[in-house]
């Protein structure tokens, strides 16, 4: 798995960016909170697909991670996320339609199958996340379907509001006074976006808390996305080659960036 392992794993020295600054404290009360939630999750909420180009970068167990994939998500539990390259096979291809996952590398002619995504992705990348969670995050919302159970106001037009399920959405106002999700905390996993224009988020920032080891810190950047379009059904599938090598999802954790043999 060399190609995947260079593709995932480069050594880095550059120090991560830094994050937002949140607001923290017990806030004023803010009984407008499920007005202002609904607001910021209009445009996501009732997302049912995502196709979208994803640059990826960041830090991976102290590792360094760059790439660019192609990616379609759909409810429920759909995906199909393509890693190009600048020439050749794709790095990988991942795809989802269920409870299981797929995961084919091209280049090495190997696959690995019968684990779930947020298994697979978790080896590659440190997320342990399904398509469902994905779509939700990608789109702007946190989590999938937000509901709001409190919230608190604070100063400079921030507002935080706890989610139904733990997670916290934290909003601000945008220059035209409109609510927006600026970051979003979930069982470890902090989310940052950044809406320079439009209904949606043109980067979003993942950090998932590491215990042993540094964890994640990646910067996804999206471009030609579409919402809502209709993606076939042959998107969540994928050929394998009758010669290809089985390996394990231990063999795929100890490839990646979480593996002891980066």
């Amino acid at each position: 798995m060399r190609c995947l392992l260079l593709l995932l794993a480069l050594a880095a020295s550059a120090c991560a960016p830094r994050g937002l600054q949140l607001p923290t404290g017990t806030g004023e009360a803010f009984p407008d909170s499920r007005q202002a939630l609904a607001e910021a999750v209009r445009a996501c909420r009732d997302v049912q697909s995502l196709s979208a180009e994803l640059a990826i970068s960041g830090r991976v167990n102290g590792g360094k991670v760059r790439g660019r994939v192609i990616a379609g998500l759909a409810a429920p539990g759909r995906l199909r996320l393509e890693g190009t390259a600048p020439f050749g096979l794709p790095a990988f291809i991942l795809v989802a339609d269920g409870s299981t996952a797929t995961l084919l590398l091209p280049r090495d002619n190997r696959v690995l199958r019968g684990e779930s995504a947020p298994a697979i992705l978790h080896a590659l990348v440190g997320l342990d996340l399904g398509p469902t969670d994905l779509l939700a995050i990608l789109t702007g919302c946190v989590v999938p379907d937000p509901q709001a159970v409190e919230g608190r106001a604070y100063s400079a037009g921030w507002a935080g509001v706890d989610l139904a399920g733990g997670a916290t959405a934290y909003l601000q106002r945008d220059a035209r006074q409109r609510w927006r999700i600026r970051a979003g905390l979930r069982p470890r996993l902090r989310i940052e976006y950044e809406w320079p224009s439009g209904a949606g988020p043109t980067m979003v920032r993942l950090q998932v808390a590491g215990e042993a080891r540094p964890g994640s810190d990646l910067r996804v950047g999206l471009s030609q996305v579409e919402l809502d379009v209709r993606l076939a059904p042959e998107v969540f599938a994928v050929t394998i080659p009758a010669d290809a090598t089985p390996i394990t999802l231990a063999e795929l954790t100890l490839a990646g960036p979480l593996g002891a043999g980066r």
